[in-house]
């Protein structure tokens, strides 16, 4: 498969800039890889769509506000979105603007210091808080919302609600699970009641996995890997589910990832891990039977592996489908169930 099939037009007025009123109203396209079909209906209608002894893997992540506004000490504005910790009181950030080495830099209630360039935008940050880093970003930061969502404001106080899964539970993540956001406390019961349970797993998302593919390469393309953390008893409810002929329902193309890279050896077991997998056509799937998850954009990783799950013919078919139908794409849109 070349990068280029990879490719879809999609009018811009179909990326959501905001979200549905209700998570569970958002419209949902059934895919059947058995039978080829493709049929209408509304993620709160889930619970009707799976069958009893199916399992639902959901990833916990929570996402932290992790975009943070700064100033060269000449007064030149830096925009960073944080990444993660390195050690030795220093994170990972993708800045915005010309930071140098050494070089000092004033952010809201604190400082910091650029220790080493790593490319690509990239670089480690010496910071200087008064608290906590993540509770000070809770205080001063801003919800690292996709580029593609355009508010002349920025972000407002509901993202925060709405940029996060109702059951998100460990902080870390730079981009929510989106296919998680459609599902309430009361979508969940509503599962359980038909007989459909559900475990968690851990994927702290980066923007790697958003980033669109460059070079052309879909062979040697490499992923950002991302920190994952599989429980035991989760890895041993998919043993058990699959055992007694349920599918196993990967909420997400994180979640999908997580459970594909930890079964890469052959065998599922739980503990923590990276996941560096580049799941494209010809992929065998070893865990995931079933697939929730979101509009993604063309030429990125995402919607390699879509294509992968369903084929591209078949995703193809779908995405212009959804395109004539006005579904509302990316983080903040609707919904594909591949079955």
């Amino acid at each position: 498969m070349r990068l280029e099939d990879l490719d879809y037009s999609l009018p811009a007025e179909l990326i959501a800039q905001e979200p549905s009123p209700e998570r569970t109203a958002a419209r949902l396209l059934v895919v059947s890889r058995l039978t080829g079909r493709l049929t209408h209906a509304r993620v709160a209608e889930l619970p009707g769509l799976l069958r009893a002894g199916d399992l639902l893997v959901l990833n916990d992540a929570r996402v932290i506000p992790a975009r943070v506004h700064g100033r060269r000490p000449s007064g030149g504005r830096l925009e960073l979105l944080l990444l993660g910790a390195c050690g030795d009181g220093e994170w990972e950030a993708l800045v915005r603007g010309s930071p140098r080495v050494g070089e000092r830099v004033h952010l809201p209630d604190g400082a910091g210091e650029w220790t080493e360039a790593l490319g690509e935008g990239r670089w480690r940050l010496r910071l200087e808080t008064d608290t906590d880093v993540l509770a000070w970003l809770d205080r001063v930061g801003e919800v690292p919302l996709p580029p593609y969502i355009r508010r002349p404001a920025g972000p407002t106080a509901a993202d925060r609600a709405r940029y996060q899964t109702t059951f998100a539970r460990a902080p870390g993540a730079v981009a929510a699970p989106t296919a998680g956001l459609h599902f309430t406390p009361e979508l969940l019961g509503a599962v359980r009641a038909a007989g459909i349970d559900h475990v968690t797993l851990t994927l702290h998302v980066g923007p790697g996995t958003f980033l669109p593919i460059r070079g052309g390469d879909l062979a040697g393309y490499r992923m950002a890997a991302e920190r994952y953390e599989l429980p035991a008893a989760t890895a041993e409810r998919i043993r058990l589910a699959r055992a007694a002929g349920g599918r196993v329902v990967a909420v997400g193309t994180t979640t999908v990832r997580t459970l594909e890279s930890a079964a890469a050896g052959g065998r599922l077991d739980g503990g923590a891990g990276e996941a560096g997998l580049f799941i494209r056509p010809g992929h065998r799937f070893r865990v995931v039977d079933a697939m929730l998850t979101n509009f993604h954009l063309p030429r990125t990783p995402l919607l390699a592996l879509v294509a992968a799950f369903a084929g591209w013919p078949m995703v193809r078919e779908a995405y212009a489908e959804a395109v004539r139908e006005r579904f509302r794409f990316y983080s903040f849109g609707d919904a594909m169930l591949i079955t």
